[in-house]
């Protein structure tokens, strides 16, 4: 259950008592399912409620805009964490005022008089004035009103870190199998749909136009195999292309093409969710459309024979 705090916090009371996990957690990477499945389980120890703590928007958005690569909308993380545990997905309000508040002040602005039971964080997290606020400062604030404060290493995978930085990284290498193993699912990128071109209708492999948003765009430029989900919640086989058509130079402009395969439906104007599950081939120039429909024509029969 989402339940959205205003700037009066009183919706804060499901804290009382709760065990809390607490964080942005974009992607919601297998760091991340680690500190809330340790929340979990100490609720369950205890028999207490559990809650996640998060923001409306990721901070970075506000203090750190240029180049922000993000792995997920706000909207899709707030989804993912409602479904990823039973928990109360507390989400607390964004603001500029708000994050320039003291440590001690946001602290007491959060919780009040509904201190948790225990809060599960990384250990680098970070609150209130430029980001003062630290672990021990939750320690030492929450020692005297019977709240625990449980901080994690990051969490390794293969030897090293799990962060968004090392999945962005693979994103941007194409190595979408590799990223998705960090993530715990499939790498997602949604969008509305809208007119494309129209070159891949008159080639035989009409193609759904998607353009995502500058924040969003950290998969590498290629081909990928992928399922497509429909806004009406229909999951379909999909080739992919990330990226302008090189060999349509500026005729083109959608930065995500998807030929939907055994779909013929009209969804101009609908939501369309994408996960990337294998890098195919580079975007290519060709040297005739003849050899295109052919390269594109065995990237579907790929998706089909093996997705």
């Amino acid at each position: 259950m989402i339940v959205r705090v205003d700037d009066t916090f009183q919706k804060c009371f499901v804290l009382e008592g709760a065990v809390c996990a607490f964080g942005v957690f974009d992607g919601l990477h297998l760091g991340h399912q680690y500190i809330i499945e340790q929340a979990q389980k100490h609720a369950r120890a205890i028999n207490a409620p559990l809650a996640i703590i998060t923001f409306a928007q990721d901070p970075d958005e506000m203090f750190n805009p240029q180049g922000l690569k993000k792995l997920m909308s706000n909207e899709r993380r707030l989804a993912q964490l409602d479904a990823f545990t039973s928990a109360t997905v507390l989400v607390l309000p964004f603001s500029k005022a708000f994050f320039a508040l003291a440590p001690v002040v946001f602290l007491e602005k959060v919780f009040g008089q509904n201190v948790p039971a225990a809060l599960h964080i990384g250990s680098d997290f970070r609150f209130g004035q430029r980001a003062s606020g630290t672990i021990d400062d939750l320690r030492h604030w929450g020692a005297s009103r019977g709240m625990e404060v449980l901080g994690y290493d990051l969490f390794c995978y293969e030897g090293e870190p799990v962060t968004a930085t090392r999945i962005r990284k693979l994103l941007a290498e194409n190595a979408i199998k590799e990223a998705n193993k960090l993530l715990g699912a499939a790498f997602c990128l949604e969008g509305e749909v809208e007119e494309g071109r129209g070159e891949g209708r008159d080639m035989g492999f009409r193609t759904a136009n998607v353009t995502i948003p500058a924040q969003l765009y950290s998969l590498g430029e290629g081909v990928y195999g992928a399922y497509a989900v429909t806004e009406a919640g229909k999951r379909y086989k999909a080739a992919v292309s990330v990226g302008g058509a090189p060999t349509f130079g500026e005729a083109s402009h959608a930065n995500i093409e998807a030929h939907i395969l055994d779909f013929d439906q009209d969804i101009y104007g609908q939501k369309l969710r994408l996960e990337f599950v294998e890098y195919l081939r580079p975007m290519m120039v060709f040297p005739s459309v003849d050899v295109l429909i052919e390269t594109v024509m065995g990237n579907i029969q790929w998706c089909r024979d093996n997705l």
